[in-house]
């Protein structure tokens, strides 16, 4: 070899045995580091240059992904340990220590590269995934973090196997008499594992649904769903982050039923003056009929209720007796015409227009029906619109809507009475 030949020369010139050894080492250990800057400058120049060409002229993204993630770079990077591991014991010939300590350091430098390499290829792994619609429901964000955590804790065994020259083995055997004190370490990271589990296996949330919890100040989309944390981010903003198993243990309002159904549910309620509310004359039915929603259901109440009438002797005097319509009834009548023929109320879905138990504040009128718009602002005009008519037009009805009185009501009141 090069280097016994070097050392036969020094000696045949009459160098002592020491200095000799010492050049000899020098030499070897420079050697060994051009042969590292080489192997480096192959591995990243050469050939992962030629990786990345080959990967810009596939027409699969999932190898975009891995160089955009630094797989393919993280690997380049165990050349130059791998070339000092296997010259070791050439450029520290006949010393065992240095030969240790130069390999021992090329492990360790290897193991935390391997270790990033594959934590890189785990966030590949998970933006493939990302791009299929199935991610949306089957989350693997946590599965993949705890392999991470088993890969870390690996990694972190490895070098110490290494540190203290013994196997691995015997330190993963000896793990099991701290399991008590890996699951108090690790508590968040089980309980998130395990109520991940739970979630993904129930289906109980997603990426992008609408949750609601109160006790986390938590209302608005989420947007990530991990191992430790569920982060949603509020209509204000503001990012709210869930313990995982707290939805489990917890209940919570998830809205993606409204959203796969199409509606979003419209419940309100118009409170009448009970003081405005009578029996219907015939001036009041005529003008009634003129409204076009109502029209053929005010002619056929008016001949129902002549025959009810007519068949019990009743005469249109005698408004205890019989049957009569009244202007609250049409108003009711009214509403629910309306909203069968508003383009934006979901017909295929509950439509109702009922009335409550009588209050304080009158007469309350609900409406049940569902707007076939679900998104929030477009949801809140639609049903602004509805009871801007509903206040306008009911006046034609000879009705009035229930308001506490208010400051300038009683003011009035006052100067009324003293004049």
């Amino acid at each position: 070899m090069m280097l016994e030949q070097i050392n036969n020369w020094l000696t045949e010139q009459g160098v002592n045995v020491a200095l000799t050894v010492f050049v000899v080492r020098c030499i070897a250990v420079l050697m060994m580091a051009a042969l590292c800057f080489l192997a480096n400058w192959i591995a990243k120049r050469l050939v992962l240059a030629a990786v990345h060409k080959f990967v810009q002229r596939s027409k699969n993204r999932w190898d975009d992904i891995f160089v955009q993630q630094g797989v393919f770079r993280w690997l380049a990077h165990l050349a130059p340990g791998l070339v000092i591991y296997l010259t070791a014991n050439v450029a520290f010939a006949g010393a065992d220590a240095w030969i240790h300590f130069a390999q021992g350091l090329a492990k360790i430098y290897m193991i935390l590269v391997g270790l990033l390499a594959f934590d890189s290829f785990l966030n590949s792994i998970l933006r493939i995934y990302d791009t299929f619609e199935i991610s949306r429901q089957r989350p693997i964000k946590f599965y993949l973090q705890v392999v991470k955590i088993i890969a870390y804790l690996s990694a972190g065994i490895l070098i110490l196997a290494v540190l203290l020259n013994q196997s691995p083995f015997p330190i993963f055997a000896g793990l099991g008499t701290l399991t008590a004190v890996l699951m108090l370490v690790f508590k968040d990271s089980i309980l998130g594992f395990v109520a991940g589990i739970q979630i993904s296996g129930n289906d109980m949330l997603r990426r992008g649904d609408w949750i609601e919890m109160p006790q986390y100040g938590a209302d608005g989309d989420v947007t990530d769903i991990s191992l430790t944390t569920v982060k949603v981010q509020n209509w204000d903003k503001t990012i709210s982050t869930i313990p995982p198993y707290s939805l489990v243990t917890n209940s919570f309002k998830n809205w993606r039923g409204m959203s796969e159904s199409g509606g979003r549910r419209i419940k309100r309620v118009l409170h009448i003056d009970m003081h405005s509310i009578k029996f219907c004359d015939e001036e009041m039915l005529d003008r009634f009929a003129k409204i076009q929603y109502i029209h053929e259901y005010i002619e056929k109440k008016r001949q129902e209720v002549a025959e009810h009438n007519r068949k019990l002797n009743v005469t249109d005097e005698d408004l205890a007796n019989g049957r009569r319509l009244t202007n609250v009834g049409t108003f009711r009548a009214y509403m629910e015409a309306y909203l069968r023929n508003h383009p934006k109320i979901h017909q295929d879905m509950t439509l109702l227009v009922r009335h409550l138990a009588p209050g304080p504040q009158g007469l309350p009128i609900e409406i049940y029906a569902f707007s076939n718009d679900q998104q929030w602002a477009n949801y809140e005009s639609i049903q602004a619109d509805l009871f801007d008519h509903f206040l306008a037009v009911l006046p034609c009805f000879d009705l009035r809507v229930y308001q506490e009185p208010s400051g300038a009501d009683v003011r009035g009141l006052i100067g009324t009475k003293l004049r």
